[in-house]
């Protein structure tokens, strides 16, 4: 079944504006988690359009503005690594979809969330697992959230905090970055709360 098809299911229900919701960045131990709310029109269909970890980074900045032009409507939402921190990357999570959904242009009829789960959302709608390789309108918001995330952290966290190069790992947690926490310590970018195991060890290093 191709992605359109999927989401064909639910606008013979009589449901007009059908959004996809996805996030990006719930991994990472510095960052905001982004997240994004689609409406495509009804006849729309680019095969290209897939699961953003399944394409290039090439690939991804090229369907974010063909996502972008073609929309009947999108919005993009994030929350800070304070707010991860003040309230968990789970409720995080929810906060950035649902700020999403609220800000769409056009109101939807019901909401395709990635996932098993989501709450506070004001409009009806079903989470679906592997949403994102199956439903056209979720894998245009994952696109738009990978992007936007990624562009956040080149454009605004690496030229602030050049030490820890943000550019090379956007925040996730690898050799390089946990080796730059452990030489920097943390920054107001970082998740505190993510970063217990990191912070023992360099107290034993010191």
């Amino acid at each position: 079944m191709q992605r359109n098809e999927f989401d064909a299911q639910y606008r013979k229900n009589g449901i007009q504006l059908l959004a996809g919701v996805d996030e990006a960045g719930r991994g990472p131990l510095a960052g905001p988690v982004y997240a994004a709310a689609v409406i495509l029109p009804e006849d729309y269909y680019l095969e290209d359009i897939n699961d953003s970890k399944k394409l290039s980074e090439k690939k991804r900045e090229v369907l974010f503005d063909v996502i972008c032009e073609n929309a009947l409507a999108y919005c993009i939402s994030s929350v800070s690594a304070k707010e991860i921190d003040e309230i968990n990357i789970l409720n995080a999570t929810f906060l950035a979809m649902k700020q999403a959904v609220e800000g769409l242009s056009l109101p939807a009829d019901f909401v395709l969330v990635d996932g098993n789960r989501s709450k506070g959302l004001s409009v009806p709608f079903e989470c679906v697992v592997s949403g994102d390789a199956k439903s056209q309108s979720i894998a245009a918001a994952s696109i738009l959230a990978k992007v936007a995330r990624d562009r956040h952290v080149k454009e605004c966290l690496a030229p602030k905090y050049p030490q820890y190069e943000f550019e090379k790992h956007k925040g996730y947690g690898t050799k390089l970055h946990t080796e730059k926490i452990l030489e920097f310590g943390p920054c107001e970018e970082h998740r505190m709360s993510f970063l217990g195991k990191i912070l023992a060890k360099k107290e034993l290093l010191e």
